[in-house]
Order: structure tokens, then sequence, then C-alpha cells
């Protein structure tokens, strides 16, 4: 175990009041029938354009509604070299017009750079172009260095961090037109009016985004493939401290990993290569211009340290021929107690990005009319 998954595996077990107890209600059969989703970050590969990685976000959207994955959801990014997707919200009202069953949403808005008033009301109007398909996965870390967190709402009346249970509060009061009465905004609707509503989520790869998942009451995501360890204590914690609201009765919990496969394990692996390395040059301050190809990585030279950095991240991800990897998700799905399951998939050529997704679809024997849920919620009104 590498010093960073130690150090986050020993945040998961502290409670800022308590400890965690030892022993925690746990299942050791997997599940039956996993639900297998996609989180697409819209990778620039180098040599490509912005234009391309876009293009390529919506044809495999298309074909995941297809192939009978759940949801698809895409991720937000700041001021980066290497990922196009700034503005989820923008590609989701493209995706909503090109499926026809697959869930679509946000892994996420970083809500602290936003209104909630305003987020409310961008899903409303995606609700509103692919009825009870929308989710609206929410989370508070900035997407962005610094800097890029600071310009995207610079001045005094930026949400500090600690407000953000209060954002995530608003923007479901918003949506379920649920504040109480003698609340200011009570008379203010998210526009447009809706009888349904998006399915919240709040995103998480530490307790302390768990805690606040918990605490509200509300379904939680949890990103295993950044968590480094410790995650199933997370999750465990989550269901057990996880106070009922007025919108949710128990917990859920999807997990997201990072997975790659491909006709053999070895070319598997050469193609998961290309992430970990992405990580290692991004932790080294030098972030890279687009996904570097295999034969780009191949040439570059890695010291001891960056080997061994190498090696950690292969070890919180995924990658093998179909049938492993198909195991490897569904003991980690049991693991986490979880029957929904977020693939991230990044490699150089989209079409081998788009075929790992699909050798994973027939391993696990998706159904090509979708998975659609029935958990888009009623308004108030």
């Amino acid at each position: 175990m590498t010093k960073q998954a130690a150090e986050n595996l020993a945040a998961c077990f502290l409670n800022p009041l308590s400890i965690i107890p030892d022993l925690l209600p746990t299942r050791t059969n997997a599940p039956n029938d996993l639900k297998l989703s996609i989180l697409d970050q819209s990778p620039i590969s180098s040599g490509k354009t912005a234009h391309e990685a876009v293009q390529a976000t919506i044809e495999l959207a298309k074909a995941a509604d297809t192939w009978g994955y759940t949801r698809y959801w895409l991720a937000e990014h700041h001021s980066s070299n290497s990922l196009a997707d700034a503005s989820p919200e923008i590609l989701l009202a493209a995706l909503a017009t090109q499926t026809d069953n697959i869930r679509i949403g946000s892994g996420g808005v970083m809500l602290s750079h936003y209104s909630p008033f305003k987020v409310a009301e961008v899903f409303r109007m995606l609700e509103a172009l692919a009825p009870e398909r929308v989710d609206m996965g929410l989370g508070r870390a900035p997407g962005s260095g610094q800097m890029a967190s600071f310009a995207l709402q610079p001045g005094p009346n930026s949400y500090p961090i600690e407000k953000y249970p209060q954002q995530v509060l608003d923007v479901v009061r918003y949506l379920s037109d649920s504040f109480p009465q003698d609340h200011p905004f009570r008379g203010l609707h998210a526009s447009p009016m809706a009888a349904k509503w998006p399915a919240p989520w709040l995103l998480s790869s530490s307790l302390g985004s768990t805690s606040i998942a918990a605490r509200l009451g509300m379904p939680l995501s949890f990103a295993h493939f950044i968590a480094q360890g410790g995650g199933p204590n997370c999750v465990k914690w989550y269901r057990n401290n996880f106070q009922p609201s007025e919108w949710f009765d128990k917990p859920r919990v999807s997990i997201g990993i990072s997975a790659v496969t491909a006709d053999t394990a070895e070319r598997a692996k050469d193609l998961a290569t290309t992430r970990h390395v992405m990580r290692l040059m991004r932790n080294k301050g030098h972030e890279m211009v687009g996904v570097p190809s295999v034969e780009e990585i191949k040439s570059m030279e890695f010291s001891v340290a960056d080997e061994e950095f190498i090696d950690a991240q292969r070890a919180n991800s995924i990658e093998g021929d179909p049938a492993t990897v198909k195991a490897k998700i569904e003991s980690l799905a049991a693991e986490y107690e979880t029957d929904d399951v977020i693939v991230m998939t990044i490699t150089h050529d989209y079409a081998e990005r788009q075929r790992s997704y699909e050798l994973l679809a027939d391993e696990f024997g998706l159904t090509g009319e979708g998975r659609k849920e029935p958990v888009t919620y009623s308004s108030k009104q």
C-alpha cells in the first residue's frame, strides 16, 4: 500500500466527532444485476482538437444508448489542456437530442462556482429536453487549479466551500418547490416548470463530502478511481450515518471506477497506462497537452519513483481482457455493496475507447434497449 493510500484509508476511518464502528453491516455476495454507466471526461487526444473530442463524446453516447448502459455522465474541468468539457450542461443538451433511452447527467457540476438558482433552472431545461432521463451530480471540488477557480467566481460574493451543503439544499429545494413557508425564496420557481425534476447525486472521493451526503439524506456517487484507498469504509460510514430527508428515506450508492478492456490483456494494459502517465505528469506540475498515444508513452523515460507512482495508479484501476475486467468490477461492486457502477475510460484513440465500452457491454450482457430507471422525482407543486 502506498503512503497516499494509507493516509486516505485512515481519513475514511475518522469521523470528526467519533470513530467509525468496527462492525458495520456488510454483504458478501456480488450483485446479480449490475447497472453499468459511463463517465466521460471528453479527453482531447494529442494531435486532435476539442471539436473532435466533443464529437467523440456524442458518438460514444449514441453507441452507449444502443448497448444498454444505464446513464452517461459528463465531467467538468476548467483550464485544461487535455479535457474538453468545461460546461457539461451545454454538452448534455446535445446528448439529449442524440439519445433515446440512456439517462444523461453531470458527474458533476462543481457547485461552488455557481448560483444554486441558476443550476436548478439549467437542469429544469435539461429535464424538458429529455424528460425523466436527467441526473444532476453535484460536487464541491473546484474541477480546476486555484487561479481558474478564482477566475470563475471573483469578488466578494463568491461562495466559500463551507457553504456547499447549503447550496445543495437550495438547488434541491428550488427543483422540488420545497422551501419553508417563511423563506424569502419561497415564491421563486425554477423555470421551466415541470411535473418532474432531475435525480440528484452528491459526488465524493473522501469522508468530507460523504458525510455531507449522509447528513443531508442524499444519494452518494463515490469516486473510487480518485480515492486511492479506504473507499468501501467511507461508503459504509455513509450508510450507517444516513439521515433520511424529505426527499430520500434510505441511502443509495453508485461508484465511479477507472477501467479499460481490450481483446488482449496486454493491449488493455498499454491503453490504461496512458491515463496513469497523465496523472504522473500532472502530479509533477507538468500537465500534458492532449492524451498521449501508447507509442508516445513507450518513448518516454521514467525514474524509479515515476514507475512506483504508475504502479500505484494501476492498482487503483481495472484493466485486462473482458472476462477479467468483469470479474474485478463485480468484486469491487460487492465490496462497496452496490449494483450501480460508473466506468471512466481514457485512451488516446477514440475508437479503442469506444471498443472498450462495447466489449464491456457484451461481457455483461447488457440489453440494447437501455436501462431506463424511474428515479426522476415529482415536484411538490
